[in-house]
């Protein structure tokens, strides 16, 4: 009998959910919208709708469980979401335990950046890698770290918060109460804050910056070669903490790497030691927004074995 998991994302906007194979084949993924602000009740009722869904298809095979990344801390062992900033309604709310008894099967939950870390370490840029470093650059930036194949999590669950690394002391304030942190300077809102502050526009999108770099504008590219010296900033500290073979960014940004990358590099080089003496890599992820559904499938398969 064929092994399967199903991996669960839980965005801000789309619930996903993915059937999957041992062997890494996505052989099926549904998406429906969440209803995060109805409450963790119904967000919970609509992740048993889709399994059920996958797994009436797959009856067949042997279902081997169900992983599910979402925003915010994990208290892991209790399988409650900690600190989920946008959404306080939803921390300490039962989520694993919820699933669990509806569906009868083990439920892991794990944070949604960890989830794709994980991801990119089973079948993406990190094939073959069992320590490796994600940054992922949306609205915010987030981080997963893969040591020894398996999630780093720390005492509390609340490692990897890679955005919220100071790269500039008296930088930009952040909603976490630093000031400095790397999302201030280098995600997607940082990016659309740059770009109106060299007054490229009131109504920007990042997009609409990356299309103003491509098409030649200077203040355009100058916001994101100022983008690539925080994140160098940030990858030297983490090369040097860490010195794993591997460090990936994903997001929304990855199509601008011709015009942050090279700063990015040339700080890194700068500022470490390490790096210039070995032979890391800094390179872009490869599974783009499935990276989360491919390694909260994961979870089921690692934990067994």
């Amino acid at each position: 009998m064929a092994r399967y998991s199903i991996g669960v994302d839980m965005g801000g906007t789309n619930l996903r959910a993915a059937a999957v194979k041992e062997d890494g084949r996505m052989i099926e993924k549904i998406a429906v919208s969440t209803p995060l602000a109805e409450g963790p009740d119904a967000a919970a009722a609509d992740i048993v709708r889709s399994v059920e869904t996958l797994r009436k298809k797959y009856s067949g095979d042997e279902l081997a469980g169900i992983g599910i990344g979402v925003p915010g801390f994990i208290r892991m062992p209790a399988g409650v979401i900690a600190g989920w900033a946008n959404m306080p309604m939803y921390n300490d709310y039962p989520v694993r335990d919820r699933i669990e008894t509806a569906l009868g099967t083990k439920v892991i939950l794990e944070n949604d950046a960890n989830s794709a870390a994980l991801g990119e370490t089973w079948m993406g840029a990190g094939q073959g890698v069992q320590d490796l470093v994600l940054l992922t650059l949306g609205t915010g930036i987030g981080g997963g770290i893969i040591s020894g194949g398996k999630v780093l999590h720390g005492a509390q669950g609340m490692a990897a918060e890679l955005g919220h690394i100071t790269i500039s002391p008296n930088g930009y304030p952040c909603g976490c109460g630093n000031r400095g942190c790397l999302e201030k300077h280098a995600s997607a809102t940082a990016i659309v804050a740059m770009g109106r502050l060299m007054n490229l526009g009131a109504s920007l999108t990042a997009e609409d910056v990356y299309n103003m770099a491509a098409g030649g504008n200077d203040r355009a590219r100058a916001v994101f070669r100022a983008m690539g010296e925080s994140l160098g900033i940030a990858l030297a500290s983490l090369i040097n903490i860490f010195n794993f073979p591997l460090y990936l960014l994903s997001g929304g940004p990855i199509p601008a790497w011709e015009f942050f990358a090279p700063s990015m590099l040339a700080e890194v080089e700068r500022r470490s030691f390490t790096y210039r003496s070995t032979k890391t890599r800094i390179e872009p992820a490869k599974l783009g927004n499935e990276a989360g559904l491919y390694g909260a499938a994961y979870l089921p398969f690692q934990d067994a074995g």
